[in-house]
């Protein structure tokens, strides 16, 4: 197979991530990359990003073979930005999307042992998933206080954590945390999808991970005015 480029999003935490990659039958190479840490500004960021990563690689949009996108867990809004962005490509350019549970990147970039991936789901929460040796996900995704993924984490003989959540809830959680990576890495993301991409697969509708509902919900009952 000739190699192919591929636009990697993931906005599922507040690292806000573009890549271009290169996928090729034996392999995935990140050909440029952009990663800036903002919880607030995802909106902002994530559209220039994307146009970076490409003058970086001497890239048009026409010439991406796919899109591959973080589907989460994450919260509510940052995490919309990168699918509807990623969706929005995809139908304009004419080209198949792909979603990535964006634990499972952390999940596989940290593999090697039984490992647990955290992310900050804010609320004293972490979004969390547990994987073997080779990656593979054998818990999870779920969202939970860090005390009562400890508890699964024991139980399921978890060796180490990684990820944001990991760092900042590591007293609870009771385990060694690795360093890095900190956010789903672009180019775990891309490995991921790399099967579907060499096997021209069907676009998939980018369904996002919230797993729970998001703080502004409509109201349900109506005010008087005259209160």
């Amino acid at each position: 197979m000739r190699g192919v480029l591929v636009l990697v999003v993931d906005s599922s935490t507040p690292a806000v991530t573009a890549a271009v990659a290169e996928v090729t039958a034996d392999g995935v190479a990140l050909r440029a990359e952009r990663q800036t840490i903002n919880a607030r500004a995802h909106g902002e960021l994530l559209a220039p990003q994307i146009d970076a990563v490409l003058d970086e690689t001497g890239a048009r949009p026409r010439d991406l073979a796919a899109i591959v996108a973080g589907v989460g867990p994450g919260p509510f809004t940052g995490l919309r930005v990168g699918l509807v962005t990623a969706a929005s490509m995809g139908q304009v350019l004419g080209v198949p999307t792909y979603g990535v549970c964006s634990l499972d990147a952390l999940g596989l970039a940290a593999g090697g042992r039984r490992i647990l991936a955290a992310t900050d789901a804010r609320r004293r929460e972490v979004y969390w998933a547990v994987y073997d040796r080779d990656g593979q996900r054998l818990a999870g995704p779920a969202v939970d206080a860090p005390a009562a993924v400890a508890d699964q984490a024991k139980e399921l003989e978890v060796e180490f954590a990684v990820g944001e959540g990991a760092l900042r809830y590591a007293e609870l959680l009771g385990l060694p945390v690795r360093p890095e990576p900190v956010h789903p890495p672009a180019h775990a993301l891309a490995e991921l999808a790399a099967d579907r991409v060499r096997r021209r697969a069907p676009t998939e509708r980018l369904t996002p991970l919230y797993l729970r509902r998001p703080d502004a919900v409509a109201a349900t009952t109506r005010k008087s005015v005259l209160r």
